[in-house]
């Protein structure tokens, strides 16, 4: 069990983030990390609790309206930072949390490797990721499109989110078997685990099912299954 944040909007997203990971730690408290994309993708994360990354990060650039963040409880590898979430991609450009296991995680860390892979940690997490951008790269398609392949080779329990460099203002997200609720207010998405980390700002809440693909932006929500049909449930408006 890991707590999962997530923004993007008008407002400052590290202060978000960072107050819902607080209100998560229950979830885990092992290490924790912010993700945040200005400019340029900002990964700091830390061993122990949301107190530790707080002090760790203190002077560090921030700004960003756009970020996500977790909280962990180890199940692939020991607590340390670098199993923290979340984890970058190996071009850099991908950051993605993701809470639940990935049970043929060895099996796609092996055709990693034989395709020229490394990792930096040991957790299945920075295994999805890759094998995401390695979709992405390999079919010239967009990130939306590579994380819809990749969710029907894995076996497992999952919810994930996801940023990328090259699209500054949409988090791509997704679920299996691990909770993810989506705050929507005026011009601005929250994510979390559960929708404590959003209710100060926003009561209109939509739960996400099963096997759904969430396109978040400051504007947008659009939910579709994993056969890239959309799904017309009734949105808070």
């Amino acid at each position: 069990m890991c707590g999962i944040v997530g923004y993007t909007g008008h407002r400052e997203a590290y202060p978000i983030v960072i107050t819902g990971l607080k209100r998560l730690e229950y979830r885990g408290y092992d290490s924790t990390g912010v993700a945040l994309l200005n400019n340029g993708l900002k990964v700091y994360k830390k061993k122990g609790r949301v107190a530790d990354l707080e002090e760790a990060i203190i002077g560090k650039d921030l700004h960003a309206h756009i970020g996500i963040g977790h909280t962990r409880w180890a199940t692939h590898g020991e607590p340390s930072d670098r199993n923290a979430h979340p984890h970058q991609s190996k071009s850099g450009k991908l950051a993605m949390i993701h809470n639940g296991i990935i049970e043929n995680y060895a099996q796609i860390k092996k055709e990693l490797v034989n395709n020229g892979y490394t990792f930096t940690s040991d957790t299945d997490t920075e295994v999805l990721l890759n094998f995401i951008e390695d979709i992405k790269e390999n079919n010239e398609c967009n990130l939306e499109e590579a994380v819809r392949v990749a969710l029907k080779r894995v076996t497992g329990a999952y919810c994930i989110l996801l940023i990328d460099e090259d699209d500054p203002e949409t988090i791509i997200a997704a679920r299996k078997g691990s909770p993810l609720v989506i705050g929507v207010g005026k011009g601005e998405h929250f994510l979390g685990s559960d929708a404590s980390p959003m209710l100060e700002y926003t009561k209109e809440v939509v739960y996400v099912n099963d096997y759904e693909l969430a396109i978040v932006k400051p504007d947008e929500l659009i939910l579709k299954n994993l056969g890239n049909e959309k799904i017309h449930r009734l949105l808070p408006s």
